[in-house]
């Protein structure tokens, strides 16, 4: 079983080789790429009593959602999203800058608007293991309340995932590989076999990071769910996008827009989303 690292790396590498690699491969070599199993590469052996070098830490990338002219949803009492997902990202930046085998970065850092496709831009760009897109949304109904995480799908799981996708997307791209430079059936077999990669990551990273969570905070009713989100599309970054509560539901706008429990909820998701980010580095 080879990891995640080494097949996205390994398939970037394909797609640079602007598909040279297919024509030169050997009958058994492209069968197993075909089946999914990545061709090892041949490693040199480390000397005895050499150095191993350290090894680097893992990338987060926290996005804040929404931003500048974007507001996001506004509640009963005004609080506009915008503002409650930059306060918590950046309470888990600083929650997390204690621990060295972690390096945390944000989509953005002010009030500043950021199209969907810039935010998976920047995490391609600094080499995510993870992306976290965090949220406060408007809910289809007022009664709904609570934490919940969604992973990417192209079919919904459910009506309310649905609902909120559509409300949140305003692009329709797939990011973060260029395949104009190799042929369109290698560069299918290749981003496929990475977005299943990481489609499998990022289901595992929200299972874990939601029943963790659960242990800390309320959770909305099936808590685990998935939709098309424009910011989820990225094929080779594990991503998950949390909804932190819903400010058209007055206890949670309640909880949101109160610094100290807005800080609470931030330590809760720093001490969940850590390990699995350091796990994926691993992987």
């Amino acid at each position: 079983m080879y990891s995640r690292r080494y097949v996205i790396t390994s398939l970037l590498g394909a797609i640079g080789a602007a598909g040279m690699a297919t024509s030169a491969m050997t009958g058994e070599a492209w069968a197993r790429q075909r089946n999914g199993v990545p061709i090892p590469e041949s490693k040199p052996p480390v000397p005895r009593g050499a150095r191993v070098a350290a090894r680097p830490p893992a990338i987060l990338v926290l996005d804040p959602g929404h931003g500048g002219r974007d507001p996001g949803a506004i509640g009963m009492s005004g609080t506009e999203e915008k503002d409650v997902t930059l306060s918590i990202c950046q309470s888990i930046r600083d929650q997390l800058q204690r621990r060295s085998d972690i390096r945390v970065h944000l989509t953005r850092d002010n009030d500043t608007y950021i199209p969907l496709g810039s935010r998976v831009a920047f995490a391609h760009e600094k080499g995510a293991d993870l992306f976290i897109s965090i949220h406060a949304d408007a809910a289809p109904n007022h009664s709904a309340h609570g934490l919940s995480a969604y992973s990417r799908s192209d079919r919904a799981s459910d009506d309310f995932a649905r609902k909120l996708a559509d409300r949140e997307n305003q692009v329709d791209t797939v990011y973060g590989f260029d395949a104009s430079s190799t042929d369109k059936q290698t560069a299918a077999i290749l981003i496929d076999l990475a977005r299943r990669h990481s489609h499998n990551a990022s289901l595992v990273a929200k299972r874990r990071i939601v029943t963790g969570m659960g242990k800390d905070v309320p959770l909305l009713d099936n808590p685990m769910r998935a939709a098309n989100f424009a910011v989820l599309r990225s094929p080779s970054v594990p991503s998950v996008l949390i909804e932190t509560g819903f400010l058209t539901n007055p206890h949670d706008e309640r909880e949101l827009r109160n610094p100290k429990s807005r800080a609470k909820l931030a330590q809760y998701l720093a001490e969940h989303i850590a390990p699995v980010t350091a796990d994926l580095r691993e992987a």
